[in-house]
């Protein structure tokens, strides 16, 4: 059975209870790893979600009113407890906070495999788009991954294993790997069809805590979701995310688009 774990922080003794983790342990090298500071204009479908104000996962604008995050980020929480922070390369300020109305996660979502790991965010108003806040394209229903291109992961994740997160935006290219490969890394039966694979072979890069929920994005289009792996950029352990092609229909069902 493989050791997995979540890409997002524990705050606190609230959050943990909010946020079980089955079968994820921490594993060293909590960060963005191999990467490098990014300006949200450069990825201004980045936000952050934040839990009574703190940071606890990325999320990726899909319209003026919706987001898209993982499933296993909203878990437990009602949408009172949820707002998300737009506009800001920095983590806790600037930019505009505005509150979840509502959480759609997908009622398939399986936190022992963290399979369906996919929840719509629905806002209590609509962001305002410009230089800083924009949608982020979405691939249609079961469009094929796009196996061996490079893609880009961002996110706030801690910079040491239990430490402080970093203030400033993070982004690294790693490159999309098939979902054979990426099984017989974890395992078989670890890797379903809603899930797919993004890494280094060598390691070195790869999304890690305070990541959960954030984009994988290849040509515009959001194409994973921050999901699990087997620690942090380890050698042959590509980042596992959520399939956004393979769960499209998912999000049309859901908010129409």
């Amino acid at each position: 059975m493989s050791v997995k774990m979540f890409r997002f922080v524990v705050l606190s003794c609230l959050l943990a209870t909010a946020f079980a983790l089955p079968r994820k342990v921490p594993l060293p090298d909590g960060r963005i790893v191999g990467g490098q500071n990014a300006n949200i204009e450069d990825f201004p479908y980045q936000l952050s979600l934040q839990y009574y104000g703190s940071h606890i996962c990325g999320a990726s604008i899909i319209s003026s009113k919706y987001a898209v995050t993982a499933a296993h980020c909203t878990a437990g929480s009602s949408a009172s407890m949820l707002s998300v922070r737009a506009g800001s390369s920095i983590r806790g300020s600037g930019g505009v906070v505005v509150n979840v109305k509502a959480i759609h996660q997908n009622p398939q979502y399986d936190s022992y495999a963290t399979d369906y790991d996919i929840s719509v965010l629905e806002l209590a108003s609509d962001l305002s788009f410009g230089s800083g806040v924009a949608t982020i394209g979405l691939p249609s229903l079961n469009q094929a991954l796009p196996v061996g291109e490079k893609s880009v992961v961002t996110g706030w994740g801690t910079l040491t294993e239990g430490g402080s997160s970093p203030s400033q935006l993070q982004s690294v290219e790693v490159t999309v790997v098939s979902n054979a490969a990426c099984a017989a890394a974890y395992g078989s039966g670890s890797i379903t069809d809603r899930m797919m694979c993004a890494g280094e072979t060598s390691g070195g890069k790869d999304a890690c805590q305070g990541d959960s929920g954030g984009p994988l994005v290849v040509d515009g289009q959001l194409i994973g979701i921050v999901s699990w792996g087997y620690g942090c950029a380890r050698p042959n352990y590509p980042g596992v995310y959520a399939s956004v092609p393979n769960l499209r229909g998912y999000i049309t069902s859901t908010v129409g688009i």
